[in-house]
């Protein structure tokens, strides 16, 4: 050609040059081709006009996916779509491998695309080869869909915002890696500096916080919602001159900034930073379009999880008493765990109340059912009551009746909410001075006594149901004495039943670190949250298949021992150790609660035969006082001395002056024998008048 001769027509050229045109609208869904297109297309080399339907039949099926997403992408970019396609033919063999290169536009008023491009074949390099290996030949398909499925499972997994960072500095995307990546987040009006990576302590100051309408490309990004990629220093430093001399002490080659948005808002921008020239391909952007979306959900994720985390537990946590300074003549250590359930947060609570004169305190623990907001909610109020009714100075019984009638009131009166939430509760009102505590019970476990040489025991205590359910409940006081080096175990059941525990196999694994405790009131109550929630309790899960924690609520109230050496109440030396519990006419079940309770407080009684004995006399004493006086009947043990020489005493006391008398019973008499049985197998017995009734009492006397 020769000059000043007109240039020859573009089909000539691209003829010339083997590369076929073609044109595609979406809205009539036809597919416009020359001559070598078609034949590009495996089709006869004449111009035609195909159906979508028809074109896509000549391409892998993988590859019109692709077309379909750069597409999209170059139109939000406005820049060119370039990828390869798989020409496949009647049988589904793959004939050769073109590359497609197009401007794409977008019609609004018709809602679809346009686009016109060309269509060239490429030659597939061999497997294994050097060209095999390039970024952009070949394999770098296969990479890049294997990189894509490994960052969005590591993003996926990321719980927190600190982890998600993490994930995406590891990344290592196939053909090129950025060795510099920040986050950036918008407070207000100001873009801030999330994370960093690849970047010294520091470098990130100039940057954060920096007004949105800076011309700085991050923010120009979260303005616009669009990408910006720098292929190079003089494309940095010809659009954003000012900040240029910011960054290049940095010594990067290459920039992309990229839009984080979720639900079509841009809540952040993310920048990879290389350190040698990146082009910026389709292929690239397409790579770092699809990471960007992946870690913008990843961020959602985490920030919303960590955000309803800090609110939750504020929120749980403000509605828990600090338990203030030392009670003079008792030591007092909580904890508070929120393990379980929907929203992290529920109704457990604990609180300890100054009740009005003599320096009595009550202690209160409970459960509200449910693990949402509205269980904290109610939780909240419910403490509340309980704290106004404990300080108009009722008893334990008047307290509960009250918060029970209050809680029914609750939801009987709010038609929002039909649902019926009940709570346990247990309220014990203590005498720091004397040691004594009156307990009251709403459906709470029972409390536990862990006594000055370690030994451990269910404190079996009357009790109502659970507060809400009935309005007229009653809940009836249980009196104990706490005695000198002695702690009392409150908690919810959580403490009990986390790790597919049910009450039995829970109660053992909290007894065995009650026992084998040796530090002060704070480290045991460590130890018993720890034990059922740290790591060494998946070494201690329970029978049940349902492993499914609970919020965990605990109290610990002790009485410090008395006199040299007993400055520690967990560690003090034996002396005495003793029991009482009461047996009304009503509850005859419960005279098999104390042949269980006596049971325990003789667990390392060195005489089995003697354990059965006592256990054998209680019962028939207990029955004795039922069914033949109209008296409730309470029952006191005490063990003495040091092991292998202790006495036993055991003694029931009852309000009838009707003193028991030794019968000869006849050989089918269903009575009778309960002073020949103790005769026979006390060491030492009586029968003691009292001002009001009577006692009988038997003692046994350790072998060794």
């Amino acid at each position: 050609m020769r000059t000043g001769e007109p240039l020859p027509p573009v089909g000539e050229v691209l003829a010339t040059l083997a590369t076929g045109l073609w044109h595609w609208d979406t809205a009539t869904e036809l597919v416009t081709v020359d001559s070598e297109a078609a034949r590009l297309l495996g089709l006869p080399a004449l111009q035609t006009t195909l159906t979508e339907a028809q074109a896509r039949a000549r391409l892998h099926p993988v590859d019109w996916n692709e077309i379909i997403s750069v597409v999209g992408l170059a139109v939000a970019e406005r820049t060119l779509a370039e990828v390869r396609i798989r020409i496949m033919d009647e049988h589904g063999r793959v004939i050769r491998v073109v590359r497609s290169r197009s401007k794409p536009s977008y019609d609004k008023d018709r809602q679809a695309f346009q686009l016109i491009g060309t269509l060239q074949e490429v030659t597939e390099p061999t497997p294994g080869t050097p060209a095999g290996r390039s970024a952009v030949m070949g394999d770098w398909r296969r990479s890049r869909e294997a990189f894509l499925l490994d960052a969005g499972r590591a993003l996926a997994e990321a719980r927190s915002t600190e982890e998600v960072l993490r994930v995406a500095a590891g990344l290592s995307m196939p053909g090129f890696s950025p060795d510099g990546l920040a986050v950036f987040g918008v407070e207000g009006d100001r873009l801030t500096i999330v994370g960093l990576h690849g970047y010294q302590p520091g470098d990130g100051d100039p940057f954060s916080p920096m007004p949105l309408d800076t011309d700085y490309p991050a923010a120009e990004v979260i303005r616009t919602g669009r990408a910006v990629y720098l292929s190079t220093p003089t494309d940095y430093k010809t659009r954003y001159p000012v900040m240029w001399q910011l960054v290049e002490s940095f010594g990067r080659q290459s920039w992309a900034f990229l839009p984080l948005t979720v639900a079509g808002r841009t809540m952040g921008a993310w920048m990879a930073s290389f350190a040698y020239p990146v082009a910026f391909t389709p292929d690239e952007r397409s790579v770092l379009t699809t990471v960007a979306r992946m870690l913008a959900q990843a961020l959602s994720r985490a920030g919303a999880a960590e955000t309803e985390r800090a609110l939750t537990d504020g929120l749980q946590r403000s509605m828990l008493p600090t338990l203030g300074p030392q009670i003079p003549g008792m030591s007092v250590a909580a904890r508070y765990v929120p393990t379980g359930g929907g929203l992290q947060v529920g109704g457990d609570w604990y609180d300890m109340i100054p009740l009005p004169g003599g320096g009595r305190i009550a202690f209160v623990i409970g459960d509200v059912q449910g693990h949402d907001v509205r269980a904290a909610g109610l939780m909240g109020q419910l403490r509340i009551a309980l704290r106004a009714y404990a300080s108009e100075g009722h008893r334990p019984d008047a307290v509960l009746s009250r918060a029970s009638r209050f809680l029914h009131g609750m939801a009987d009166g709010d038609p929002e909410s039909p649902d019926l939430r009940f709570a346990t509760c247990l309220y014990v009102e203590a005498d720091p001075a004397t040691g004594i505590l009156d307990i009251a019970r709403a459906g709470h476990p029972d409390p536990a006594i862990r006594m000055a040489d370690g030994t451990v025991l269910t404190r079996p205590t009357a009790g109502g149901l659970p507060l809400g359910i009935d309005p007229d409940a009653d809940y009836p006081t249980t009196r104990i004495t706490l005695e000198p080096g002695e702690t009392m175990l409150v908690c919810t059941d959580g403490l009990i039943e986390t790790g597919g525990h049910d009450l039995e196999s829970g109660w053992q694994r909290i007894r065995a670190i009650l026992e084998d405790h040796k530090g002060d009131l704070e480290e045991l109550a460590d130890a018993l949250v720890q034990g059922v929630h740290g790591p060494s309790s998946h070494h201690t899960t329970g029978p049940l298949a349902d492993r499914r924690e609970d919020d965990i609520a605990v109290m610990l109230l002790c009485r410090p021992g008395e006199g040299p050496g007993r400055d520690d109440p967990l560690t003090a030396p034996p002396m005495v150790r003793r029991t009482m519990l009461s047996v009304a006419q009503a509850e005859p079940e419960r005279v098999g609660v104390a042949r269980q309770h006596l049971r325990e407080l003789l667990h390392d009684w060195s005489s089995q035969d003697q354990v059965d004995s006592a256990v054998l006399l209680l019962s028939e004493m207990l029955t004795n006082v039922l069914v033949h006086t109209d008296a409730d009947a309470l029952m006191q043990a005490e063990v003495r001395g040091t092991p292998g020489n202790r006495r036993m005493h055991v003694e029931v006391t009852d309000t009838s002056d009707d003193l028991p008398h030794k019968r000869r019973p006849g050989e089918l008499a269903s009575s009778g024998r309960g002073l020949v049985l103790i005769e026979l197998l006390a060491q030492s017995w009586g029968v003691d008048p009292r001002g009001e009734g009577k006692s009988i009492w038997f003692e046994l006397y350790e072998d060794g």
